[in-house]
């Protein structure tokens, strides 16, 4: 574990001092701090679901970006080389940086606590609620990082592994919700059960469900499965 805590220091530091994390994180904190106030003004509830229901379409694109580069920076600059023959196993290359990008979104969501302050200055919000809430976020964001992280072992390419990342993500959050509208069965019910969007309006509404803890933990570890086997398989190109 002292490697993985070595790769996870690493990453976060290259986050610290990558100006394109703050840019992405400025934009994500805009966009937020944007849908809470238009939601505030406009229903006037104390209720931070809309804040938790926009952060979750916006991370369909801010998480991308930043995990664009995780691996395919490495690649594209030939780092990979080094880091491959160092003594660490493939799993512990993508569990330090899949850290590293955690710790970086756990810093970013916790400046969102500022909106649950304002939300306690002016209104009475139900703290189990607003927890639970976070609890989403945290379990939907470390989902969105492992497609990331994926989708940037397979290419040496940034702009490519975003992409690939916002498609794979976007299928479970918009595709399978559109065709959960569209109602055709059986496809309507399957699309239902690996709709994300659908687990994670209970966590913003407050409802803790073992299902969507299971879904979005398993949908995380088989991300991160699926990267540790494509990174093995470049051992031997």
């Amino acid at each position: 574990m002292n490697k993985v805590f070595t790769l996870a220091r690493r990453e976060l530091t290259a986050y610290f001092f990558s100006p394109i994390a703050y840019i992405i994180g400025a934009g994500f904190l805009l966009l937020a701090a944007g849908w809470f106030f238009l939601n505030i003004r406009i229903g006037g509830e104390a209720s931070l679901r809309p804040l938790f229901d926009g952060m979750a379409i916006i991370m369909v694109l801010a998480v991308p970006l930043l995990t664009m580069g995780l691996l395919s920076r490495e690649f594209d600059s030939g780092t990979i080389e080094t880091l491959m023959t160092s003594p660490v196993t493939d799993a512990e290359v993508i569990l330090g940086k899949f850290l590293g990008v955690m710790v970086f979104y756990l810093a970013l969501l916790g400046t969102t606590l500022t909106f649950l302050g304002l939300m306690a200055a002016y209104g009475r919000p139900d703290a189990g609620v607003a927890f639970v809430g976070y609890l989403g976020m945290v379990l939907l964001g470390a989902a969105y990082v492992s497609v990331g992280l994926f989708a940037s072992t397979l290419t040496r390419h940034q702009v490519l592994s975003a992409v690939v990342a916002i498609a794979i993500i976007s299928l479970f959050v918009v595709v399978m919700g559109l065709i959960v509208r569209l109602g055709v069965r059986p496809w309507a019910d399957l699309a239902d059960r690996l709709n994300a969007m659908r687990y994670f309006k209970d966590f913003s509404r407050g409802v803790l469900d073992t299902r969507g803890l299971l879904y979005f933990l398993s949908a995380t570890a088989l991300f991160l499965f699926l990267s540790v086997k494509t990174l093995e398989s470049r051992r031997w190109r």
